[in-house]
């Protein structure tokens, strides 16, 4: 099986060929200064205990809401400023995403790795502004891509002046409001040359599924998980929240903070398992 052969680090931690699986994770979306510090900081204990790198995730705005009544976040310079405050505070490489070329600059100010949301995985302007920050990608596959099309998306980011690329999947459009994982895909993408995450949480998404907002079917997020990480993944990405029933986005597809450690303890079992044919 061809496997990732490009590594690098992010603040420290290396991702890719030769390195420990890592968890990108923390709530779908910035509810509140309060809520993403407490999210952020238990999370920085599980994942030392569990023996995985984090890189801390939260979206500033969620500009691809179902509805236009829905929470979207406080916005780009508040956002911003409270992942500046868990970066420095809590000593972590911090995540978020952007949704119009203009975000690309200020973001890269305060982020360590900018997200290609993947609706917008194909839009060549985004790409390539995020690109010219220089700074780690992670860009999502599209619901509606194959991932050997990913290719191109790569070539575009390059183009841009990205040096360092990580690709995500999670999961394909499979009808209406549902979504399939192909698990060929993450040996497709890692044979792009670089790492390959896998995103869990929105891959048991139902997008729309609720009408005004999206469902999920989290009771799938371990049994995706122990698959991807048998598959030789570089990387997990998880949406986690204390109590997903009152999450402001994404409650259905996300994890629960308090069941994340065993979880993420029986998949370090298998990866050390695996971990020769990486």
């Amino acid at each position: 099986m061809a496997i990732t052969n490009k590594s690098f680090s992010i603040q420290g931690l290396k991702v890719g060929k030769g390195a420990g699986l890592f968890l990108i994770a923390g709530p779908c979306v910035i509810e509140s200064e309060k809520l993403t510090f407490e999210i952020a900081r238990e999370l920085k204990k599980i994942s030392s205990r569990a023996g995985l790198g984090l890189i801390f995730k939260a979206s500033f705005d969620k500009a691809n809401r179902s509805s236009v009544d829905s929470f979207r976040g406080p916005g780009l310079k508040n956002g911003l400023e409270i992942l500046k405050k868990v970066k420095k505070d809590l000593g972590l490489p911090v995540l978020s995403d952007i949704h119009e070329p203009s975000q690309a600059e200020p973001a890269a100010k305060v982020l360590d790795v900018i997200q290609i949301p993947a609706f917008l995985s194909r839009q060549t302007d985004l790409l390539m502004a995020a690109a010219r920050t220089k700074k780690p990608l992670h860009i999502k596959k599209a619901q509606f891509m194959a991932p050997g099309e990913m290719a191109n998306v790569v070539k575009k980011a390059v183009a841009g002046g990205a040096q360092k690329i990580m690709l995500c999947e999670r999961g394909t459009f499979f009808g209406y409001h549902n979504l399939v994982v192909d698990f060929r895909s993450i040996q497709v993408m890692a044979e792009l040359g670089w790492p390959v995450v896998f995103d869990a949480t929105h891959s048991v998404q139902r997008p729309a599924g609720q009408g005004k907002v999206s469902g999920g079917d989290k009771k799938f997020i371990p049994l995706l998980c122990r698959a991807a990480v048998a598959a030789g993944v570089d990387g997990l990405f998880m949406e986690v929240h204390p109590n997903p029933a009152k999450a402001l986005s994404d409650g259905p597809n996300s994890w629960p903070l308090s069941e994340l450690e065993l979880l993420l303890k029986r998949l370090m079992k298998i990866e050390k398992a695996v971990g020769k044919y990486k």
